[in-house]
């Protein structure tokens, strides 16, 4: 077992399975030395847990803990390009989409439940650059949705 995923153990959490794309994308693919995700939903056992808007039907703290689950979904899709999570040499970019009623101001908190994660899993390798943006809606009516850039070790 990797020490990132005895790290993850550590944390009481386990990798997912990948998620299987719901259209014609990959959920990870490599160029160079970087893993590019595709944008990740919350699903937890083939369904999302919660649907609807953050700020309406979903509070920001349910909304924060469905970005960790988009972290670690994303986790395991850099894993299937990879095959090592040890190989990460640092994650470099975050950019969260949160399904957001109109009022609704606290996006970046809500992405903090990915980073936060991240930086649990990897320390100083897990801090990143990081966009969070309010849209209208996003697919399956999920409210939340997480993609990860990451940098690869040499090897």
């Amino acid at each position: 077992m990797s020490a990132v995923e005895s790290r993850l153990r550590e944390l009481g959490l386990k990798l997912p399975e990948v998620v299987p794309p719901l259209a014609a994308y990959q959920p990870a693919v490599r160029s160079g030395a970087y893993v590019y995700t595709a944008g990740q939903l919350p699903m937890v056992e083939g369904g999302l847990p919660l649907t609807g808007k953050v700020g309406a039907e979903v509070t920001a703290e349910e909304a924060k803990d469905l970005a960790r689950t988009c972290a670690l979904n994303a986790l395991a899709a850099v894993k299937s390009v990879v095959g090592d999570l040890d190989r990460v040499a640092r994650v470099v970019k975050v950019v969260g989409f949160v399904a957001s009623a109109t009022d609704f101001t606290g996006q970046p908190g809500v992405l903090n439940g990915a980073s936060e994660l991240l930086g649990e899993v990897f320390g100083d390798k897990g801090v990143h650059a990081r966009s969070a943006v309010g849209v209208a809606v996003l697919p399956l009516d999920a409210p939340v949705e997480v993609e990860i850039q990451v940098e690869l070790t040499d090897g």
